[in-house]
């Protein structure tokens, strides 16, 4: 009875004080942007930063308001990644704008529930094993899938799965894109069973020089599908229309608007305040918008014909499992996998907690189980796999805060966004130009993380070479899309047979699964060698100790980060 006393009176303070509502933090820090020459200037004069903020730990108690502005910040950075793959995906399989809109909404929504389970940590009755992270560690749906759908879809309309009209056009194919939904439930299989594998063993065999060359190119085949969008979204020697105006695609026009919101992602970033920072591609989308919409691109009749609320299932699609983008989707998940591993990392590392250890190695379990166990939740809420995102890291490094109550609000309001229809047709109205400038600038640095990621790597002679042979095919793949289409002529009628050869082409024409298969046999096959360039290479690696999401130096003493770094070290001396 005492503890339920001291429970409501915590409550009641929280609501009635000005401690529990808004309590000493300087918000001021969060909204002011840089301001040319004078910010400098006045820092010179106090010789000094201006403030420093106090740090949140993952269950210190914080004040009402500033939870919901960090939780607000968190979900606004996130909000560009979770709502481009379903409009990308919705394109691919000719969607109508209804389907479309539902789709946004059902990826902000499950995005917001799924990320509950990593925040929250569940741990199994009498076992070593948990489900979830305990940090604020986000999901939301994966730019990995978009490079399948792309292929498989297609496929699927010339094999007759999809349905096409007398003239030819493409019909919407909601069947096929629940086949992938059904393939990556199984699929997702794979990722919860390597999560109970200790992490050393998973990095073993996934090591940077397999996973790197993987992102690297599904953020390569990406950049592709957002600068089509930013040049106008119609196909070449088209003549798009959006809004009240049509033009050629590549029309100068539409590359102002997609250059419009890279400018504006720089000048946020160089002069922002740390929100606006943190939430840069927004900030350049919003712009965008508001002078497209000044210029007449924009149009409303979706967002006036858009229910007022929505809710997962309430469209559905019927399960199967497609047998060519099995092989792929498996290494979509062992992507994912190695992608939670190291944004996990960097949340500890961000968070102020141990870097190894049990309780490392245990969050390092749980993560990558419930990374898995979502993407089987996903596929069943008619979205396609999640996966932890990078870029909350960024938020709490900024703010200096890593509590697990920030990581609740975002969930709040990324569910409320999604529940909320109008707010998905609003997204799903955007014009293409606007849309393709920022997919383009994030799938950049989807491929930019991959080169972060190898750049982790001692590069020995043998580790050039198992490079260069794992990327031969995949960049080949991303260069000339269809180089693999006309190896096998078949055209009789064993379905089974023609399944298998459609599963070969599309492997061999997915730049990541192909590179990755090479890489994890090449990496497993070839054995480490030392050569004259050996030494060097590893001094360098001594003073960049990298994680996926988070570099940090050897020398430093903060958090055992150095400590980490000897470990990692010895492990590649090892092996060599």
């Amino acid at each position: 009875m005492e503890k339920v006393s001291s429970k409501f009176r915590k409550v009641k303070a929280k609501f009635t004080t000005r401690e529990g509502l808004i309590g000493d933090y300087d918000y001021a820090t969060l909204f002011i942007p840089k301001i040319p020459l004078y910010s400098d200037w006045k820092q010179r004069n106090a010789g000094q930063l201006i403030s420093t903020q106090p740090f949140f730990g993952l269950n210190d108690s914080m004040p009402l308001l500033l939870g919901a502005i960090l939780g607000l910040q968190h979900a606004l950075a996130m909000l560009a990644g979770i709502m481009t793959p379903p409009i990308i995906i919705s394109g691919v399989a000719n969607f109508d704008v209804d389907t479309t809109q539902y789709l946004v909404s059902a990826s902000l929504i499950i995005s917001g529930l799924l990320s509950m389970i990593q925040i929250t940590r569940f741990h199994f009755y009498k076992t070593p094993y948990y489900l979830g992270t305990g940090l604020v560690s986000m999901v939301g749906t994966s730019f990995a899938t978009i490079t399948i759908v792309t292929k498989a879809i297609p496929m699927m309309y010339l094999n007759g799965q999809c349905p096409t009209a007398e003239d030819g056009t493409r019909l919407a194919c909601p069947d096929g894109y629940g086949s992938l939904l059904g393939t990556a439930a199984c699929c997702s299989l794979l990722e919860i069973t390597l999560s109970f594998m200790p992490p050393k063993v998973l990095q073993k065999v996934f090591p940077p020089i397999v996973t790197g060359p993987v992102v690297l190119l599904i953020g390569t085949h990406l950049v592709e599908t957002g600068i089509a969008n930013l040049v106008g979204g119609c196909g070449e020697g088209n003549i798009c229309q959006i809004g009240r105006h049509s033009a050629p695609w590549g029309a100068a026009q539409f590359i102002g608007l997609g250059f419009l919101v890279y400018f504006t992602i720089i000048l946020s970033e160089k002069w922002g305040s740390p929100i606006m920072k943190s939430c840069a591609v927004i900030v350049g989308l919003l712009v965008g918008c508001i002078v497209a919409a000044a210029c007449g691109y924009f149009t409303h009749d979706g967002i006036d014909a858009a229910p007022a609320v929505t809710f997962p299932w309430v469209k559905t699609f019927k399960l199967s499992v497609y047998g060519p983008a099995v092989l792929p989707m498996l290494a979509v998940f062992v992507v994912l996998m190695m992608e939670a591993i190291g944004d996990i990392t960097a949340t500890c590392d961000v968070s102020r907690t141990n870097v190894e250890g049990k309780e490392y190695e245990s969050r390092i379990q749980g993560g990558v189980l419930a990374d898995g166990l979502n993407g089987c939740l996903a596929a069943l809420m008619t979205m396609t796999p999640v996966s932890t995102f990078a870029q909350n890291n960024g938020v709490i490094s900024i703010t200096k805060c890593a509590s697990r109550t920030v990581g609740y609000w975002c969930c709040f309001f990324l569910i409320v966004m999604g529940v909320f229809a109008k707010f998905a047709a609003a997204l799903v109205a955007i014009p293409k130009p606007v849309l393709g400038g920022m997919t383009t600038f994030l799938f950049t640095s989807v491929a930019v993380s991959g080169i972060r990621i190898i750049a982790t790597t001692p590069f020995t002679r043998r580790d050039r070479f198992v490079l260069t042979a794992s990327l031969m095919f995949g960049l080949g793949s991303v260069l000339i899309p269809d180089w693999f289409s006309f190896v096998f002529t078949y055209d009789g009628d064993n379905n089974g047979l023609q399944g298998f050869f459609d599963a070969i082409v599309l492997v061999m024409e997915t730049g990541f699964a192909v590179t990755g298969f090479l890489g994890v046999i090449l990496n497993l096959v070839l054995p480490q060698e030392l050569d004259d360039n050996m030494t060097a290479d590893m001094d360098v690696y001594e003073q960049q100790i990298v994680t996926d999401d988070v570099a940090v130096s050897s020398s430093s003493e903060d958090n055992k980060s150095g400590d980490r770094g000897d470990v990692k070290l010895n492990t590649f001396k090892a092996e060599a």
